[in-house]
């Protein structure tokens, strides 16, 4: 029996990776998911032995979400209900509503029935560009910080900024100020220094999700996304902007890097305070205290009415998507879209056409250099059927475009960490602030105008005639689009 074993081991692997492939397959089948993808994984589980399995368990891990994330649901229940109280409209914010939207009261209505978006009108914003910018802000909030400090990261690294603002918070823990930080395990990168640091100091820190080799799974599934700081209860950050030197632009930049977030002072802090607990309690496995300290009230001058949309495997809809096609669907004017990466799916693609074909303003600006060619060429791919209906797509040329914007209207601006590509749509864990004021989405507008200037205009004819070797790479990439 041994001796057959090993005479035949290669094909008995076969065999069994087959039989593996094709119970996959029947999984895949039934799950009636979008069609494009499930003929990718059945092309991957079919044509590629071994890999295809792995490829399959990385991208289609349907039992984590299950297992794993229906405890993360029933958290997430208690916590809103609890939280979701101290957010309520009264008929004075109504009124002000209605003044601000006019016919547009569509894009509220979407969200206002999901427990998770409560709409404030109570908010004071800034609209950060770039790094330096942010970073200079935040510090100083930090700073000034006297009850609590929450930070949930995609990437935090300890390296010349990370270590400025990791020292500040460690500092603030010392002198009894609560600090909460949790990050993904897979984007940050925390020396073991570094944590014993965070340690003695009292700050409670928790990776999300732990994975053994970080290195080798930097597109693994159920990542957490997100980028939020929430400071006494007062004030909150949100937008494409991680903790790392990669994001500042100084003499010494090798890349500009081109990003936007916001600050917001105001009741929509205390919707980005219950998506933090939600998480804080997923990654700590512990009850949590829900503190009244934790949602105070606030005054502001101002009144710029402001959505949290977050979505992620463990929401029952995609809220971000759904808000951005009810957006593009209502324009009237133009929509101007700013986004790293742009692997769309059928739906976003048809709006967007549809849109420009009807008369409305569509641009589009994205990287002219992607840091994945797979990505940049499945980008390509979906560009000529954008410019075959009147879209204008700009390739940012200057460095590396990271903002995740839409501005339609004068009226509507979305600000936050999600991509266009199915991966922020459907897998990860993202948020992004929905701004319902003319005077921020004119902000946006004119920034959205500026960078045009550092972005180069696709032609249609030539785009037409590139070479037919950057078509196939890019029909090739096009067949993992759904997995990216």
């Amino acid at each position: 029996m041994i001796d057959f074993l090993k005479e035949h081991y290669w094909s008995i692997l076969i065999i069994v990776n087959y039989l593996l492939a094709f119970s996959a397959i029947i999984v895949v089948l039934l799950k009636n998911i979008n069609p494009t993808k499930t003929v990718s994984y059945i092309i991957v589980l079919a044509l590629f032995p071994f890999f295809g399995i792995v490829i399959y368990y990385l991208f289609s891990q349907q039992y984590r979400k299950t297992k794993i994330f229906n405890r993360k649901n029933v958290i997430n229940s208690k916590v809103i209900q609890s939280a979701g109280k101290s957010v309520k409209l009264d008929g004075r914010d109504l009124r002000v509503l209605n003044e601000k939207l006019d016919d547009k009261i569509k894009l509220v209505k979407l969200l206002k029935a999901s427990e998770r978006s409560p709409l404030t009108i109570r908010n004071e914003v800034d609209i950060l560009f770039n790094g330096e910018t942010k970073f200079k802000r935040l510090l100083e909030d930090l700073q000034n910080a006297n009850n609590h400090i929450h930070l949930e990261y995609y990437i935090i690294k300890d390296d010349v900024i990370g270590t400025e603002l990791l020292d500040i918070i460690c500092e603030k823990a010392k002198q009894g100020v609560e600090v909460k930080m949790t990050y993904d395990d897979v984007g940050s990168k925390l020396s073991s220094k570094m944590k014993h640091q965070l340690d003695d100091s009292g700050v409670d820190h928790y990776p999300f999700m732990p994975v053994i080799f970080s290195s080798l799974t930097g597109k693994s599934n159920y990542r957490n996304h997100r980028k939020i700081v929430v400071i006494d209860g007062e004030i909150g950050y949100v937008g494409g902007i991680n903790i790392s030197d990669s994001y500042i632009n100084t003499e010494d930049s090798k890349l500009y890097w081109r990003d936007t977030h916001l600050r917001i002072y105001g009741e929509a802090v205390k919707v980005l305070q219950f998506h933090f607990l939600t998480t804080w309690d997923f990654v700590t496995k512990k009850s949590i205290e829900v503190k009244q300290s934790y949602f105070p009230e606030t005054e502001c001058e101002k009144d710029v009415a402001i959505q949290i949309a977050a979505s992620g495997p463990d929401t029952d809809w995609a809220y971000i998507m759904e808000a951005i096609l009810t957006a593009i669907n209502n324009a009237e004017s133009y929509i101007y879209i700013t986004t790293p990466y742009f692997i769309p799916n059928d739906q976003l693609v048809t709006a967007l056409q549809i849109a420009s074909k009807i008369g409305v303003d569509v641009r589009l600006i994205i990287p002219k250099y992607s840091d994945s060619w797979v990505a940049e060429s499945a980008t390509n791919s979906f560009l000529e059927p954008l410019l075959k209906a009147g879209i204008k797509v700009y390739r940012y040329s200057r460095g590396f475009v990271h903002a995740k914007t839409m501005v339609v209207d004068d009226i509507f601006a979305t600000i936050g960490t999600c991509n266009l590509d199915n991966r922020s749509f459907n897998i990860n864990f993202e948020i992004n602030a929905l701004i319902y004021d003319s005077e921020e989405s004119q902000i946006l507008k004119s920034q959205f105008i500026k960078d045009i200037t550092d972005c180069e205009l696709i032609d249609f004819e030539s785009w037409k005639n590139r070479p037919r070797i950057h078509k196939l790479k890019e029909s090739y990439s096009r067949l993992w689009a759904p997995l990216l």
